[in-house]
């Protein structure tokens, strides 16, 4: 990672931790401890084929997926606990407003991988603390 004389960040998954889970990985690339962004934290998510993660929501945050490549199923559901599940694919956003359940499983036969964005901050550092996962170190420091 090689901050720039203004303050600016370029971030390179490498240089970040691993976040490992049984259905895939997270790279926070933009998370106060790695660019001292305040308002939000950005990172790249990777589902495996057949895996995902389970119906969760992040209190007091908003969530926006951008899908990369691969092909999955996405579940919103409202604070009045109607549900939509959508097909998902390379180029389309996902707006998880604040408080909201969802889920996100990969259909493909290859990996989902989605940009993800927390406004504010916060559920990165929650997820490090979870039992079910395991932290690798950055690959370059």
């Amino acid at each position: 990672m090689a901050p720039h004389a203004d303050g600016a960040r370029f971030v390179q998954a490498d240089d970040v931790e691993t976040m490992v889970f049984d259905w895939g990985t997270l790279h926070w690339l933009s998370e106060p401890r790695v660019t001292d962004a305040q308002r939000y934290s950005q990172g790249v998510v990777r589902l495996q084929p057949g895996k995902g993660h389970t119906r969760h929501n992040h209190p007091g945050v908003e969530e926006t997926l951008y899908v990369v490549s691969g092909h999955g199923r996405q579940l919103v559901e409202g604070a009045d606990g109607n549900q939509e599940f959508r097909e998902i694919g390379a180029g389309d956003m996902v707006h998880i407003p604040i408080g909201w359940f969802h889920e996100t499983i990969n259909l493909g036969a290859d990996e989902l991988v989605i940009i993800a964005t927390y406004a504010p901050h916060g559920p990165e550092a929650f997820l490090r603390t979870l039992p079910d996962v395991k932290i690798l170190p950055a690959k370059r420091g």
